[in-house]
């Protein structure tokens, strides 16, 4: 899940950004494809339902299931809160559990069924793009969940700070960091990947990512 930190340590400024987040995918839902209204939805419910539920230990901070767009769309949005001095700044990440941080056959990538969910390419091109594409810092970790030797984890933190460059690159950055793994799984032919990476292409015309060729199956009868 996507996942931001409210460096100000102020409950208020989390609410605020509860409130950003809402705002946002609420607009979206107004547009959005049938295939991930129920997403939209379930996050919507799941934002206006935080402070309610008392999920802070600690750090102000709150986590959501967020698309690409979706995690574009709140962090501008957030960046331009901090500018106008109505939050303070905001660290950016994820967990590991995500789209394109980790390379784990046996959790994260157990789904990937061409054969390469035993390598560990992923999560190092991930951490290398998001750190010339505007991340504040990048890491490289292992054995989240699973086991040490069993699991490359890759990690990112983003500093938002209200500025004309951060607005610039959270947009590279955050592109990146999700779009990387769905194009593996596009690859992989899962068919909700071939749907987001065909919507991420239509959305950034400089994103090129070959789609697969699909077999049909009437083709091996007999065989």
């Amino acid at each position: 899940p996507f996942r931001w930190v409210c460096a100000s340590g102020k409950p208020e400024d989390l609410e605020k950004t509860d409130a950003i987040a809402c705002k946002v995918l609420e607009e979206m839902m107004l547009t959005s494809p049938e295939e991930i209204q129920q997403q939209m939805a379930d996050n919507i419910q799941w934002i206006k339902g935080a402070q309610e539920n008392k999920l802070v230990v600690g750090s102000q901070a709150r986590i959501l299931y967020a698309d690409a767009e979706g995690r574009m769309r709140i962090a501008e949005a957030f960046n331009k809160a901090i500018a106008n001095d109505e939050i303070g700044p905001v660290v950016l990440g994820r967990d590991h559990h995500d789209v394109s941080g980790t390379d784990s056959p046996y959790r994260e990538t157990s789904n990937i069924y061409d054969g390469s969910k035993f390598t560990a390419d992923m999560a190092i091109q991930n951490v290398i793009g998001d750190s010339f594409r505007g991340a504040t810092w990048v890491s490289i970790h292992n054995g989240g969940g699973v086991g040490w030797g069993e699991v490359i984890n890759g990690g990112f933190g983003m500093l938002l700070d209200g500025s004309a460059d951060t607005d610039r690159n959270l947009k590279m950055m955050l592109h990146w960091d999700v779009n990387n793994g769905i194009a593996r799984r596009n690859w992989a032919r899962n068919e909700n990947a071939i749907f987001a990476i065909k919507r991420a292409m239509e959305a950034e015309p400089l994103l090129k990512v070959t789609l697969p060729n699909m077999v049909d199956e009437n083709l091996l009868e007999g065989y």
